[in-house]
């Protein structure tokens, strides 16, 4: 049999092996557990796909090691960015943008979450990492510097970076970003004032979110040479999967459900996304109702992009699973004026201004979750958005024409979550 060329890259979990993530020369590769982590009944938690520590065994053996082209698996794929941003890293690297291995390689040391992905020198790469392959000629991984020194014109790009001194710079493996960092768009205006204010409306009406912060475009330091528009703010937010500089495991749904990320939109529904927090969060029925809140916010802010990305998990103890703090609200109609759909199915419609407490009451029952805390919050939340956002907007830094084409928004929505302005 011919020889074949083949890198590797070893994936860690809070310390402890995981398992390899192969590269072959014609791009297709090969995620593996490694045997110690399968057998290990005090595992850190990996997935939610294979949360059922009785089982895990077995159904890891049906699950892996699985071989995709180009794109990682779901579970790796979905840790790497979009967009632009991805665009920019595969000009760096002179790859292909849907070439995922070596921006794997590149960013290895700080992704979403804590796995770490490190490159495995040639004679350390185990036969475990490739299964019956024929003889292969193993190479190191060539890593590459992590700044990009070079420019490209494009939508909002975010990067994960450290603050030091009211200043902020490039997350690496060293030092991980322990924020994110959204610079102004050059298709959209306004952008990071309109995501700061409409998560400030959302923490009134009762949705955890994290720090977040504007910030200043000449805080940022070490920053690839990106075409910004004229605007004076980026928009921060601190991560939540980084507490005390320790990395915490954290993944989205788009993750959890082996999906990748072009799919986020209509692999799933809001009704699956709740059964599984609430049958499997370590304090379900306040998350279902977290949910619940965080939909209904989604709703009266006009936010279409509440995708299965968009939703996550994080495990603080590194084994019990909690729903992640909010991040990602924005009054997208504020950019696509004849938007009227959030992003998934909610008891068998997207459509905002025919949503009625009666959808969220469908939504719970189709769910299994329990109607009453669920009913009770949401008219809570309304409450709270009636009483505190009139002022909180005006008071807001969102820009005034977007502050204009929200109020609108609220006054066409269904009377039971219309708000007067």
């Amino acid at each position: 049999m011919a020889s074949e060329q083949v890198s590797a890259l070893r994936l860690t979990l809070h310390g402890q092996l995981v398992g390899y993530v192969a590269g072959y020369a014609h791009n297709r590769t090969v995620l593996s557990l490694a045997p110690s982590f399968v057998a290990d009944g005090n595992r850190p938690a990996l997935t939610l796909s294979l949360a059922n520590p009785e089982n895990f065994a077995a159904r890891a053996g049906k699950m892996f090691p699985v071989a995709t082209n180009m794109q990682l698996h779901p579970l790796l794929s979905n840790l790497l960015p979009e967009g632009a941003l991805r665009q920019l890293l595969a000009q760096r690297l002179k790859v292909h943008e849907h070439n995922e291995f070596p921006l794997l390689v590149h960013l290895g040391g700080d992704l979403p979450g804590a796995l770490i992905a490190e490159p495995v020198a040639a004679e350390a790469i185990p036969d475990e990492a490739f299964g019956d392959r024929g003889r292969l000629d193993r190479v190191a991984v060539d890593a590459v510097d992590r700044v990009a020194h070079f420019s490209l014109a494009g939508v909002q790009m975010k990067f994960s970076m450290h603050q030091r001194d009211g200043r902020y710079q490039l997350g690496d493996a060293a030092a991980p970003g322990d924020w994110i960092i959204k610079t102004p768009s050059t298709v959209h205006a306004h952008v990071p004032l309109n995501e700061y204010s409409s998560m400030q409306l959302a923490a009134l009406a009762g949705v955890d979110i994290p720090e977040i912060r504007l910030v200043a475009l000449d805080k940022l330091e070490r920053l690839p040479e990106i075409k910004l528009p004229d605007e004076g703010y980026a928009y921060a937010i601190r991560r939540f999967d980084r507490a005390e500089g320790k990395r915490v495991h954290a993944e989205d749904f788009a993750q959890v459900l082996f999906s990748y990320a072009a799919d986020k939109y209509q692999k799933a529904s809001y009704e699956q996304i709740a059964r599984l927090i609430y049958q499997n969060s370590y304090s379900g029925q306040r998350d279902a109702v977290q949910m619940a809140v965080r939909l209904l916010v989604n709703i009266l802010l006009g936010n279409g992009d509440a995708h299965l990305k968009n939703w996550s998990i994080l495990y603080p103890d590194g084994v019990s699973p909690v729903l992640a703090p909010a991040y990602d609200i924005l009054f997208t109609k504020a950019y696509i004026p004849a938007e009227q759909h959030y992003a998934l199915n909610m008891a068998q419609t997207k459509q905002w201004y025919a949503v009625s407490l009666e959808h969220f009451r469908r939504w719970a029952s189709r769910a299994d979750l329990p109607e009453s805390p669920i009913l009770y919050n949401l008219k809570a939340t309304i409450e709270k958005a009636r009483a505190l956002w009139p002022a909180a907007l005006r008071d807001s830094p969102m820009h005034d024409a977007h502050k204009a084409a929200l109020r609108e928004h609220w006054r066409a929505l269904h009377e039971d979550f219309r708000i007067d302005s």
